[in-house]
């Protein structure tokens, strides 16, 4: 079995992807089907475990892929990881800068060092490889990169630190699509809403009940896919996006659209999703 893409084989052959966060969630999801479609995929996180575990994956199905561990907040090591990379492979033609992470907690009780922390991680740290492939290779060869957000433009109660650095990556987005074209180089972001993927699982005991419960809040009465994400990020790589810039896609259904003083309807026909990863498995907080 291999990746059920709905995109045609060898849309990326010859092509060199970098994928941050690689090795877990949506990140590694994006990497086998990058990978399928004929990229070379390099593989970026701090966990070398999960690296070699997604490469040993990709390889398994017959893909190209290697990695390299790096802290994406760490300047000097960002500048030295994109050098070896391209050392290596020559031109890296596509970023996907999907590396990050946030813990719960209202914002009365997040003090100085872990807001700074989760800006670093959401922000700052796509800030430093963006800049770095683009000074490195892009500015001279042109690409696309695609970065991560989440759905904050009601807020992000509960995760305050993460909504205003994802914000912030929603404004860095749109200034270095303007600053960067001249180069030849599209950078998009997506914001995926609630999506079963292994991030699930990392969160405290308190939220399970929240987490079963967050389908009932989407229009679409479902959460999505990590697949569903991945194929919007394929699509702003692909040819097919070649005038699209500055944009952010919420992939959410519609649950960022709307007011709660509107009651959500219930679902009148079996809610249909697209889950072409042939390794997904399904969180363990949904399977309660």
């Amino acid at each position: 079995m291999s990746y059920n893409s709905i995109y045609k084989p060898g849309l990326f052959s010859g092509q060199t992807i970098l994928v941050t966060g690689g090795g877990s969630g949506i990140g590694r999801c994006t990497a086998h089907e990058l990978a399928h479609l004929g990229a070379h995929v390099v593989l970026v996180g701090r966990s070398v475990d999960k690296l070699q575990a997604t490469q040993a994956e990709i390889i398994g199905d017959g893909g190209s892929a290697s990695y390299h561990s790096c802290d994406i907040r760490d300047e000097e090591a960002v500048k030295a990881m994109i050098s070896a990379v391209l050392a290596e492979r020559g031109r890296i033609h596509h970023l996907v800068n999907n590396a990050g992470g946030q813990y719960p907690a209202p914002l009365s009780m997040i003090n100085q060092k872990g807001f700074e922390a989760v800006v670093r991680n959401n922000l700052v740290g796509g800030f430093l490889i963006a800049r770095e492939v683009f000074n490195q290779c892009m500015s001279k060869h042109g690409g696309s990169i695609v970065n991560m957000l989440a759905d904050m433009w009601g807020g992000m109660p509960g995760m305050g630190h993460s909504g205003a650095a994802r914000a912030g990556m929603d404004n860095f987005t749109k200034t270095a699509a303007y600053e960067w074209g001249h180069a030849g180089v599209r950078v998009n972001a997506v914001a995926p809403g609630w999506i079963a993927s292994s991030g699930m699982d990392t969160y405290p005991e308190s939220m399970k009940t929240m987490i079963r419960n967050l389908k009932n809040h989407v229009p679409l009465q479902r959460i999505g896919t990590e697949s569903e994400v991945a194929a919007v990020i394929v699509f702003l790589l692909s040819p097919g996006a070649n005038f699209i810039s500055g944009n952010t896609v919420r992939i959410d259904g519609a649950a960022s659209q709307g007011s709660r003083a509107w009651t959500l309807g219930k679902a009148s026909i079996e809610p249909e999703s697209y889950n072409g990863f042939h390794r997904a498995y399904l969180p363990e907080v949904l399977k309660g």
